[in-house]
């Protein structure tokens, strides 16, 4: 439910706030048979970083690749920054994800819980442990992003 609300968070903000998005000088993404990206940043309480990705990485990795398999997503790259930045501007992770198109970016899952109750039999640990994850997390956003290199000629 949790990942469906941010997916719906950022649906909402692309289609409520378009002026916005272009005030920043980045065109909108591409049409809608094109492959749609978006970056998930994770600020974590400061000294629980590792049992964040821990988690992350048992509860919610396997997710995002069952996902990708299916071809509703078409890749999935963490990253964590290199060097130190300050507090205000500080990210510990960043997933990016490269969607199939905007529609199954900004849409619900339909087979996400299924997926869930596959992956993860022991419901009660699952549930205990994602909130875990949550508790330790200070903040979350996500940033649709567009590439607008130049193409070569």
């Amino acid at each position: 439910m949790r990942r469906f609300l941010l997916l719906a968070f950022a649906f909402v903000f692309a289609t409520l706030a378009p002026g916005a998005l272009m005030a920043q000088g980045a065109p909108p993404q591409s049409g809608a048979d094109q492959t749609y990206t978006i970056e998930y940043y994770y600020k974590v309480q400061w000294g629980h970083q590792k049992e964040f990705l821990d988690l992350f990485l048992k509860n919610h990795y396997p997710l995002l690749e069952k996902i990708v398999s299916t071809g509703r997503m078409l890749s999935v790259k963490i990253e964590g920054p290199a060097y130190h930045t300050t507090e205000d501007g500080r990210w510990d992770y960043r997933v990016t994800i490269r969607y199939k198109n905007s529609t199954v970016a900004t849409t619900a899952n339909p087979d996400e819980e299924a997926f869930i109750k596959q992956l993860w039999p022991d419901q009660a640990t699952y549930a205990r442990e994602e909130q875990r994850r949550f508790e330790i997390l200070v903040s979350h956003w996500d940033l649709p992003v567009t590439d607008i290199t130049p193409k070569k000629q």
